[in-house]
């Protein structure tokens, strides 16, 4: 049997115990600020219903939806109801799973397809954290105390193209709260973006905030309200394509010369949060909806004023879109000026997004945020902002000539453990020399080294590994130095 080359599938990593150290270090940052501001931490399945999923995220969304293929004698009865249901001159074996493909083409259209799809796939990998929390609000509702403020830290799953800073398994931290239709949650969201990550080491990003009820009323000035996603999925690629690129697309989707004229000079919006504002509330002088997106955006801002933010440049961005279909209020998205990156974080508000799973139920308002884990990783690593703590897990390693030694360690070391001190003791036999290579290859900043003269006299030889300092010291005056 030939032998097969080890991998892992495109859009996905292995991580060493050493980026795991760094990995945690943003984790643990940014639940330690979710905590300071009252949120509490659940979880979810990884894997969810594929009708809770689909319908949630738009048109393009839903394509990146990673489906699951069912198994068993489940998926062979799947195919043969399809087989019925579609007959066509194709040689299909039911029993070969590769088949599924030629299964796929049995259906003519895209509505024939999804049939297909629902048949043999009814679950997915989640593809964020929002709509498995929304699900897990209106599943739990009745034993939740409202408002409701969670953070979650777990990977997700996007059938997306891998590229730089974007992969296809990656790790979300999101903070909601749902129940409550105050804009301070904005406004903390805004103060708990400049908090972790300037905590994180970041000098220079900006946080761009935009609500969805002024590209609303954009669209009602221009008597396109049934076109509002064309619009937001259009001026939302500003920033990539440019506005000839913008204004080719929304000629294709069937916006008019004059309409773009009249929306022009409000996607090319300049000057200060102020300035910016005065300006669409002339702009959206007929427009109801959109006059109360800006008061929203002025209230966000009026209570940020009175917290000043420590870092942050908060800008009021109209092109922001975020073509999700979910958001009804602010729209938040992050990015770090220091590193050519995308987004590192975003969110917004989604007054129904409960609503899709308990239509008959109180519809819940909610607002979020997500930190992209895997991309603040890359930004914190090529600015160099990890501290070199993050690399010792172990404090001290002790280290023996042989069993008589190690016998005698043994107690030493579980005296450091109880006093919380991270200690390792290498099994005796080998040399000192690679006892000491070890301590160095793993950045153990302290060793220990007991011969039958420390056993003797009591005092052990204790040595700073970067400075190569070595003192004879007590076990008691070990663990005071350690602690």
């Amino acid at each position: 049997m030939a032998s097969i080359k080890p991998s892992v599938p495109k859009g996905t990593r292995d991580f060493s115990p050493a980026e795991m150290a760094k990995r945690n270090y943003i984790f643990d940052t940014i639940k330690s600020v979710f905590r300071k501001y009252g949120y509490q931490q659940i979880e979810t399945p990884s894997m969810e219903n594929l009708s809770t999923l689909t319908g949630k995220y738009g048109e393009e969304g839903d394509k990146l939806i990673f489906k699951i293929l069912d198994n068993g004698e489940r998926l062979s009865k799947s195919i043969n109801d399809i087989l019925k249901k579609y007959p066509k001159d194709k040689s299909i074996d039911i029993r070969n799973k590769e088949h599924l493909d030629d299964i796929l083409d049995i259906g003519e259209d895209a509505i024939e397809q999804a049939d297909i799809i629902s048949k043999i796939s009814e679950k997915a990998l989640r593809y964020d954290l929002t709509v498995p929390f929304a699900r897990y609000v209106v599943q739990h509702q009745n034993e939740i105390t409202f408002p409701f403020k969670r953070f979650q830290v777990q990977p997700v799953w996007r059938a997306d193209r891998p590229q730089r800073g974007r992969y296809r398994e990656f790790y979300q931290c999101d903070a909601d709260v749902v129940g409550s239709d105050s804009l301070l949650n904005e406004a903390e969201f805004v103060m708990i973006y400049d908090e972790a990550l300037s905590k994180l080491g970041l000098k220079d990003f900006t946080i761009k905030i935009n609500n969805r009820k002024i590209l609303s009323g954009i669209a009602q000035i221009i008597d396109k309200n049934d076109n509002i996603i064309d619009l937001t999925v259009a001026i939302d690629k500003l920033d990539k394509i440019g506005l000839d690129g913008v204004i080719k697309e929304l000629l294709e989707r069937g916006f008019t010369q004059a309409d773009i004229e009249k929306i022009k000079p409000v996607i090319l919006l300049q000057g200060s949060n102020e300035i910016k504002l005065r300006s669409l509330r002339d702009a959206l002088a007929n427009s109801p909806i959109g006059l109360k997106g800006c008061d929203e955006i002025e209230t966000v801002f009026n209570y940020i004023a009175n917290c000043p933010l420590k870092t942050v440049n908060l800008e009021l961005d109209i092109t922001l879109a975020r073509g999700l279909n979910y958001y009804t209020g602010a729209i938040f998205e992050v990015k770090t000026n220091e590193v050519a990156m995308g987004s590192i974080g975003g969110g917004g508000r989604y007054d129904d997004l409960t609503g899709m799973f308990n239509p008959n139920g109180a519809r819940l308002t909610g607002v979020g945020i997500s930190f992209g884990a895997d991309r603040i990783y890359d930004v914190l690593d090529e600015l160099n902002l990890f501290p070199e703590a993050t690399n010792q897990s172990t404090q001290v390693l002790i280290c023996c000539f042989d069993k008589e030694g190690e016998t005698y360690a043994l107690p030493l070391l579980q005296k450091l453990r109880q006093n919380e001190i991270n200690a390792e003791l290498y099994p005796a036999g080998a040399k000192i020399k690679k006892q000491l290579e070890y301590a160095n290859n793993k950045q153990i900043p302290y060793t220990i080294v007991i011969g039958s003269d420390e056993m003797q006299s009591g005092l052990l030889t204790f040595k700073n590994m970067a400075s190569g300092v070595q003192e004879k010291l007590s076990a008691e005056q070990i663990v005071e130095r350690l602690s």
